[in-house]
């Protein structure tokens, strides 16, 4: 049977004759590297000359009101300068670096602004990649360039020997005259020793530009990428706006429950009471009947605040841990489910209700959609982490995405720091696992 490649078919693996050692020179990634080495130095030069200039002048006009506004604009264009090194990190080095937070000022209007830009973390670490990456830039170009023209050039010595031949009686300079190298073309071991060195420089290149490339993947990535603490600023501000709603949503259900349930049946005890009162001096049996319908309504409302006092926090969480709050989870599951609950010690309060509430939510899908003959949900402690991982044989399909109960649970995880991964083809079977950190 023949297999075919081409678009939608698979891709063929690619043979490669040579070993990656000798294959690296000719790789598009080490082009691309050195390439840019090659151009960071004319760009390093003009970064550095303008910021310098712009700041040392902006500095020195403090004394008068147009140091602001100078400051400003040289931190304006240090900022416009990091959209371009980052877009040519992208383009040459690979380097998927986000963009900084824009400057915004409270108020509008040109003052506004000039305080927001001088106050802005990120504008300053622009301005000082644009000083700091001119002596690095010159150092790399020089090493960069002189390994990638040197190993060429000796290489190729064989292909341009003639040209010098003449000029030092058949025998050629390399390198320069103090070091005494002069090589005779005449001399085939001679010419072989060259070739000889020209290959290791060559081999040698592409490590060389990735070493000095990887220094400048730090330079881009620590001053300009966006701030760690405001990216973490935001990351929070994100989780406590999920936390927020995911608040408000259980309040709107707990009061939708209290109302649609234990609230009407007392309703309607208490109007059954009060006709039963009525009865009682006219026909006793009528209202012995209807005392006795009252005491089944009073089980059923108390077993509905049994269930919404444990969807709120479950008493058997708080005095016995996971291990028995699961346990009775699996017991009213209309599926058959086995639980395994690995634990040293209890994590923090707060993430131990986030577990709970995570399989119980997990289960009620299970006995809702999955279709399933038997599910396990197992617990257990990998580091500093709690993992959560439910299962079942059932038809599979599973997703977060499109609005799905789960899409809210990994938001409520997220929130905390937390994951869920899921694991679910079409037909089964699907394999739900959290992770969450052990304390908060």
């Amino acid at each position: 049977m023949s297999t075919e490649y081409g678009p939608g078919r698979g891709t063929a693996p690619r043979r490669h004759f040579l070993p990656p050692v000798l294959r690296a020179p000719l790789e598009a990634r080490t082009w691309r590297e050195f390439g840019y080495v090659l151009l960071g130095l004319p760009i390093g030069v003009v970064l550095f000359s303008y910021s310098l200039v712009m700041l040392v002048t902006g500095l020195g006009m403090l004394v008068t009101f147009l140091g602001a506004p100078i400051l400003a604009a040289t931190l304006a264009s240090a900022r416009g300068f990091g959209v371009m090194e980052r877009a040519r990190a992208r383009l040459l080095l690979g380097m998927d670096i986000g963009s900084p937070a824009p400057v915004r000022a409270k108020k509008g209007g040109l003052l506004a602004w000039t305080g927001a830009l001088l106050r802005s973390g990120e504008s300053w670490r622009n301005l000082l990649y644009a000083l700091v990456r001119f002596p690095w830039a010159v150092f790399s170009f020089v090493v960069g360039v002189t390994f990638w023209a040197t190993g060429w050039g000796v290489l190729t010595f064989p292909l341009w020997q003639w040209a010098y031949r003449d000029a030092n009686g058949g025998r050629i300079v390399l390198f320069h005259d103090t070091w005494g190298t002069t090589v005779d073309p005449g001399v085939p071991l001679q010419t072989a020793l060259v070739c000889a060195l020209g290959l290791v420089l060559v081999i040698a290149t592409p490590y060389v530009l990735r070493g000095l490339t990887a220094v400048d993947r730090l330079m881009v990535g620590a001053l300009l990428g966006p701030s760690r603490l405001e990216s973490r600023v935001s990351e929070l501000e994100s989780d406590r706006g999920v936390v927020v709603d995911t608040a408000a949503a259980d309040l709107r259900r707990i009061e939708r429950d209290l109302h649609d349930g234990a609230q009407a049946r007392l309703v309607a005890l208490a109007m059954d009471l009060g006709l039963a009162k009525e009865k009682l001096t006219q026909d006793p049996e009528a209202a012995a009947r209807m005392v006795d319908e009252a005491h089944g309504e009073v089980k059923t409302a108390l077993q509905e605040l049994r269930d919404l006092a444990r969807g709120i926090h479950p008493a058997v969480l708080t005095d016995r841990g996971l291990d028995a709050a699961l346990s009775s989870l699996a017991a009213r599951c209309t599926v058959p489910v086995k639980v395994e609950v690995d634990l040293p010690e209890r994590p923090a309060p707060a993430i131990e209700g986030i577990a709970y509430f995570t399989v119980s939510e997990l289960l009620q899908n299970i006995s809702k959609h999955s279709r399933a003959r038997t599910a396990t949900a197992d617990v257990w402690q990998s580091q500093d982490r709690l993992l959560i991982q439910v299962s079942d044989d059932g038809v599979g399909g599973a997703d977060t995405a499109g609005g799905s109960g789960l899409s809210g649970l990994a938001d409520r995880l997220g929130a905390v720091d937390g994951v869920l991964v899921v694991d679910s083809p079409q037909g089964g079977p699907t394999r739900i696992t959290a992770e969450l950190p052990w304390r908060e």
